[in-house]
């Protein structure tokens, strides 16, 4: 009967043979973690200033409400403080959404910075990570090649 062949006394042999460095992996992973640590940042900062102007947005909107609904002593006035209320409200909406705007251009600003930075970093690493194993893959073919 044939025997079979053990294989995995030869990968255990052929993965020695060729070392890696996990260290690049874990420089990598860093990289990573730091570049989700500040967006999560850029992003909180900017869920934060949203909700603040939708707060303001509301209440602004309801203190105009309020106004609108109180009893009035001609039928005209209560057209009157609708529209002043609809006039009211275009011109706070106008400003809101100005408002929304802007954090959303200084969140694609940030976002946009940090991208760039962190693609200059990873190809920097991986750069390195590259030239690391082409130097151990070459000792460790000559290395084999000498036996």
């Amino acid at each position: 009967m044939a025997k079979t062949q053990d294989f995995t006394a030869m990968m255990k042999d052929m993965m020695g043979a060729f070392p890696v460095d996990t260290s690049a992996f874990e420089d990598a992973f860093k990289t990573q973690a730091t570049l989700g640590e500040k967006l999560s940042g850029v992003y909180l900062e900017a869920a934060g200033k949203s909700t603040d102007i939708g707060t303001k947005w509301t209440k602004d909107a309801l203190s105009k409400f309020g106004e609108m609904t109180k009893a009035k002593k001609e039928p005209a006035d209560y057209a009157k403080a609708m529209t002043d209320f609809a006039s009211a409200y275009a011109e706070m909406s106008a400003e809101h959404l100005a408002a929304y705007a802007e954090i959303a251009k200084k969140l694609q600003s940030e976002t946009m910075e940090l991208m760039m930075a962190a693609g200059k970093d990873m190809s920097e690493d991986a750069a390195d990570v590259m030239k690391k194993a082409t130097k151990d893959m070459t000792a460790a073919t000559k290395k084999a090649a000498a036996k």
